[in-house]
């Protein structure tokens, strides 16, 4: 018979009115909440890098790959290269790669009756897919290719559309200003409305036909800006751009969108330092929460550890009946706080109900995204820190004296 366990059993089930029953019903409260917010704060954290970072991509591409980018950082009009079907096969053949996309940019002064705005075009073909962008269109629809000829549609941000006052299926006057510093005007219908939540994406860019940007800068129709990848795995961005960029011809040069872009995913590794900060505290004050209930436990038994020391009990028989009394509690905890996180995360998913200023945050409603792996390693961690901590405390059974103990009142 396992007598530690025996005697921990039945000072669990002690009346409610002792003091320790409720340090522990304490213990237990802080425990629940500190693994309730670890996993709401890496579901919410996990959720909002994953839309912010799905946004970025879902314009861009993950990885950009330009003959002489080294000159062009991408924030302007591009130079442009003839299309090279060797490097388009290459790229096509990297596993990691699900769409090769052609592009081109080009500035342009958008005009609606007296209002004016400036944009950078960019412009994409009929292999562009817009289904990945199917969320941010607010009203009518995505450009249409002709069979010949180029667009004379355009899309535009709500941002754009609200400043020129303008609705879908108006038409705009487009001037495009020439390196010579002449100027070109073509009239484009407004297909639709997008809004990314990104303020630097909805600002400054519209997207257009790309037959238009070779026309109006006399380009042959096999010249292009660029191309963009787009992964299966936006995590996998660096590592394929470093492996594209070393089987590229040479001049050729690929670069993450992160490094195009620092400032958004800048912003975005601040968030998973706080995340961390945050994780690191809970664990602390579960930690702290616990010890200071099992050092109360054990002063409160004082004389039945004398007793059981009297009739022979080994210190570490007695370290155990207090493990088993916090590691129950410490179960208790975790348990309860990770059906409280993890239902949280499944009712913002379902209903929505915790809103941001989109302004600030990119995105008008907290995102979730509930990774299983991690809540284990929230789990298992917790208990682990717990236990290995609660060892300490128990090392005052050691200092009790048998004889000065049954005496303690």
């Amino acid at each position: 018979m396992n007598i530690s366990y025996f005697i921990a059993k039945r000072i669990l089930s002690v009346k409610r009115g002792s003091f320790s029953r409720f340090i522990a019903g304490l213990a237990i409260t802080a425990t629940t909440l500190s693994v309730m917010v670890m996993i709401i704060a890496l579901s919410f954290a996990n959720g909002f890098d994953k839309v912010i970072s799905n946004k970025v991509f879902s314009f861009w591409g993950h990885v950009r790959v330009q003959e002489g980018f080294a000159a062009n950082q991408g924030t302007t009009e591009d130079f442009p290269v003839q299309e090279n079907k060797e490097a388009e096969k290459y790229l096509r053949s990297i596993p990691q790669v699900q769409f090769v996309e052609k592009y081109a940019t080009k500035s342009a002064i958008l005009k609606f009756e007296t209002n004016i705005e400036s944009v950078l075009l960019k412009g994409v073909d009929r292999d562009f897919n817009f289904t990945r962008m199917q969320d941010f269109l607010q009203q009518g629809k995505w450009l249409a290719f002709p069979d010949s000829g180029y667009s004379m549609q355009i899309d535009i941000s709500q941002y754009t559309a609200d400043k020129l006052e303008v609705k879908v299926g108006d038409q705009l006057l487009v001037y495009f200003f020439q390196s010579d510093g002449t100027k070109k005007a073509r009239k484009l219908t407004v297909a639709g409305f997008f809004k990314t939540g990104l303020e630097e994406y909805d600002k400054n860019f519209a997207l257009c036909d790309i037959n238009l940007i070779r026309r109006l800068n006399d380009w042959a129709p096999d010249e292009i800006a660029g191309y963009e990848l787009y992964l299966k795995d936006y995590r996998m961005a660096d590592s394929v751009s470093a492996m594209a960029y070393k089987q590229l011809p040479q001049g050729w040069y690929s670069k993450s969108i992160k490094q195009i872009y620092p400032n958004i995913f800048d912003w975005l590794n601040l968030q998973q330092q706080v995340r961390s900060i945050l994780i690191g505290i809970m664990i602390i004050i579960a930690a702290v929460n616990l010890i200071t209930c099992l050092i109360i436990m054990v002063l409160e038994r004082v004389r039945m550890t004398g007793t059981l020391k009297a009739l022979g009990s080994t210190d570490w028989t007695i370290q155990k009946i207090f493990l088993y009394n916090t590691g129950f509690i410490a179960l208790s905890g975790i348990l309860l706080g990770t059906i409280l996180g993890i239902g949280i995360c499944i009712m913002q998913q379902q209903t929505g109900f915790i809103k941001l200023n989109e302004e600030s945050y990119f995105i008008s409603t907290a995102a979730v995204d509930i990774n299983w792996i991690q809540v284990l390693i929230v789990d298992a961690l917790a208990f682990i820190v717990c236990i290995a901590t609660l060892i300490i405390p128990t090392l005052l059974v050691r200092k009790v004296n048998p004889v000065t103990a049954i005496q303690f009142r």
